[in-house]
């Protein structure tokens, strides 16, 4: 079975973070595995507070994962200090690490600030150049090209200029701002556009995490770039369409949808005889 490791943050509520990643992976047909970057409180409303581990601990996660079950992709997503993106791309290289995925997290669906500006900088120069391929938003795209993105042309342009600069792939997404939900790979000095609906759901708490995720897994399975974007979108819009509504904010998407079978099968209180007992306080 093609294995894929989430470098990422723990979300309280489930939504993104290590979490949207490891049911991604799972629907995606890979085993998943997680090195924990930092804690977080947070629910659909909001992030109201961080706990990071510290570099040696998360070097630790990283050496017990790859001197064990080496995994086949990577992903990255919210890595909040200098020190622990250091460990990350110092382990990184020192394994060899294929089919690596940085989704350059910055600020939370909520509007909550992830990573400080002395971050961005140790991102931009220690894990970026390493990467296969980056995902990030339009603000992200602006952070890293320093241009301004308000069309789809400026898309291409941000695309190309960040591969460029840091060698690698680079998928423009445009849900973020943009009135569509098209995004743009930009892969060995060629363009492709990705077309996707709108969907009318206002619960997108985790999309970036789960479309990096889906992307690492597919690139795990042996896809190439393209094909692994295009398949990660098909997923993303398959768990948003299928409607979970969660929480009093954005809430997560359905990670499950296409998980079908004897298992994903639901029961309630109301037609489980054995629930029934447990719920009337029956030892």
């Amino acid at each position: 079975m093609r294995t894929a490791l989430t470098i990422a943050g723990s979300d309280s509520c489930g939504g993104a973070g290590i979490q949207a990643d490891i049911k991604t992976m799972t629907a995606n047909g890979v085993y998943a595995m997680s090195a924990v970057t930092a804690l977080t409180a947070q629910n659909t409303t909001g992030v109201i507070g961080i706990m990071e581990s510290s570099p040696e601990f998360l070097k630790a996660q990283l050496d017990e994962i790859f001197t064990d079950i080496r995994p086949d992709a990577v992903k990255t997503g919210m890595v909040a200090s200098i020190g622990l993106i250091e460990v990350i791309a110092e382990r990184l290289k020192f394994y060899a690490a294929d089919n690596i995925v940085v989704d350059p997290v910055m600020v939370a669906t909520s509007g909550a600030k992830l990573i400080s500006d002395d971050a961005v900088e140790s991102l931009k120069e220690k894990l970026l150049p390493i990467a296969s391929v980056i995902t990030p938003n339009i603000p992200e795209s602006e952070v890293l090209s320093g241009m301004k993105i308000t069309s789809e042309e400026d898309m291409e342009k941000s695309a190309r200029m960040i591969s460029e600069l840091y060698g690698c792939a680079v998928l423009c997404k445009g849900g973020h701002s943009l009135s569509d939900a098209n995004d743009f790979l930009f892969v060995n000095g060629k363009g492709e556009w990705f077309h996707g609906r709108r969907i009318d759901n206002h619960n997108t708490h985790g999309t970036g995490c789960t479309l990096s995720s889906a992307i690492a897994s597919n690139l795990a399975k042996g896809y190439g770039m393209n094909e692994a974007v295009g398949r990660a979108k098909e997923y993303l819009s398959g768990a948003l369409e299928a409607g979970l509504d969660l929480g009093k904010g954005s809430g997560p998407l359905l990670h499950g949808y296409a998980v079908n079978g004897k298992w994903a099968e639901g029961i309630t209180l109301e037609t489980s005889d054995e629930n029934k007992r447990f719920a009337g306080g029956e030892a």
